[in-house]
Formats: structure tokens, sequence, C-alpha cells
């Protein structure tokens, strides 16, 4: 676990810890870099608890003790300390906002790496790798993340295909079996179409893969949810990085599942490396002339 979860795993168990505990998850939620340098002395006698207290609310964390709890604080600092969430402000450079829009992108990267789920992500592989048919859902900001899949499981000679239209998302809906896989992939998880398709494909007996955030309808809906949890500024909806995780996800699954399919499919994915050659223009151009050399071959 990492300083972003473990910070987060406090903001969410803080309700359940007893009031003297809160004092301290309080101090260490508004001081974790300063927390990391302390004694549990010193934790204590800055929250205005006991010792015991401190090490009560590391084990409430499942930590052996405060060292413990210490320790994954540090390194977490440590790998995310300029990767923070940013707020853009109208006054800031190209410079500015380039940084925090790219250190904004990293610690999510890093983040969501850290969330995933292994096993989950193994039950999605095998599912994916075993399925007669597999369809990507998704719309608005989701919807591209779906035409990249479909190509990345084409290249794979899986029998793939993607759509963004509520109508034909149900018309695939309705024609699926049991053998057949969906992808469905939303940035809030609560999208009524999606819901809506998802409701029918659930009723075939198909499988149901979810990319959303935790605590959603759609990730209640999908037989496998991979979550994608991010705290972002909501007013930046152009700038969201969730679909460049979607696509690492994406990326992922691909790449577990081209693993489960053995050594044959890489020889396929070289021989389409081959095929594409003859569309790509020769890099053996003739050197640039500049206009006043063309103007003396006159």
């Amino acid at each position: 676990m990492n300083s972003v979860n473990l910070l987060k795993s406090i903001t969410e168990a803080r309700h359940l810890l007893r009031k003297s505990e809160q004092k301290v998850a309080d101090f260490v939620l508004a001081h974790p870099n300063d927390v990391i340098h302390m004694r549990i002395v010193d934790l204590a006698t800055e929250a205005q608890v006991s010792e015991p207290t401190v090490v009560r609310f590391c084990r409430a964390l499942n930590y052996d003790g405060f060292q413990d709890f210490k320790l994954t604080l540090a390194q977490g600092l440590a790998s995310n300390t300029s990767f923070e969430q940013f707020s853009l402000n109208t006054r800031d450079t190209v410079f500015e906002f380039k940084q925090k829009i790219f250190d904004a992108m990293i610690g999510n990267l890093m983040s969501i790496k850290e969330q995933l789920d292994t096993s989950t992500l193994e039950a999605a592989i095998n599912a994916l790798a075993g399925a007669k048919r597999v369809e990507f859902y998704g719309f608005g900001a989701s919807a591209p993340v779906c035409t990249d899949a479909e190509h990345k499981f084409h290249r794979l000679k899986v029998n793939a295909a993607s759509y963004s239209d509520p109508h034909m998302q149900t018309i695939s809906a309705v024609s699926l079996s049991k053998a057949d896989v969906v992808v469905a992939i939303s940035q809030t998880g609560r999208t009524k179409d999606l819901l809506h398709t998802v409701s029918l494909v659930r009723e075939t007996g198909a499988t149901v893969i979810a990319l959303c955030p935790s605590n959603t309808p759609l990730a209640e809906l999908a037989d496998i949810d991979i979550h994608i949890d991010l705290e972002e500024d909501k007013d930046l909806s152009t700038l969201m990085s969730s679909r460049v995780l979607q696509l690492v996800v994406i990326d992922v699954l691909a790449v577990g599942v081209a693993i489960k399919m053995g050594p044959g499919v890489i020889d396929h994915l070289k021989t389409i490396k081959r095929s594409l050659r003859s569309l790509r223009q020769n890099d053996k151009r003739p050197p640039f002339r500049r206009a006043d050399d063309l103007d003396r071959d006159v």
C-alpha cells in the first residue's frame, strides 16, 4: 500500500475509530510528512493522546505497530511527493499547468497500479481468453477507449467489437450468449443507457466485466468489477485522467490474454507487423532542397 492509499484508508476508517484514535488520524492526515520523522512519544504529544492510543490506532489499520505504519507512510511519500492532484489557476503559465497535468497523471497511474487487485485481473483475463465473442460498451470519453480495445483484441485474433451508440448496444446485448463477454467502461459507473444495456446482458448469461469506480451501480451489476477510483477536480472534465487509466488497464488485460493464448499469438503479431510495412512511407526520402537550390536548377 502506498501513501495515497494509506491516507485514503485512514479517511475512510476514521468514523470507525475511537475518539482518541480519531485525534491521531486527524494529525496524520494533516501532517503526513512530519509524522515520518516523529517518535511515538512525539506523535502522542502532538495529537494530545497517550502512546498506547497511537499503537491502537496503528493496529486498527492492520499494522503491527507505529514503526510498521511509519515505514509504509514514508515509502509512499518518497515515491509520490510531487504527484498531487491539481487545481487550475487562470494565472498559471503553460509551463506550470503542463507540470500540474503530468504530475497528476503520474500520481494517478501510481495510485491505480497499487489499487488494482491481481485476482480480479486474473479472473477478467481468464474470461476474456475463453470468450467466444468480446464486446466493449462505453459512452462519451470512454467510447474511444472501447475503440482502442477492439483494435487491440482484433490483433489477438479475438472476435471483438465496440459500441458507443445506445441502439447498437441494445441490439448487441440481446444477441449475446453465455459464452460471450462484455466489457463495460465508464468514468462514473452511473450512465443510465449503459446500465440499461448491461442489465440486458445479464439476462443472456454473458459475463460482464466493468471498468468503473467502486460502489457504483455499474460495479454492482458486473460479474467482475475492476475498480478505477480517482479523486479529481470535477470542474476539469476535459482534463480528467480516467481515460488514460482505462487505456492502461485495457493494455494489462490484452497482454494477459496474449500470454494466456500462448506463443502462437506472438507469431501472429509479428505477421501483422510485417504485413503493415507496405503501408508505411519509406524512410529513404530525397534530401530536403531549399527554394534557392530549385531556382538554380531552372
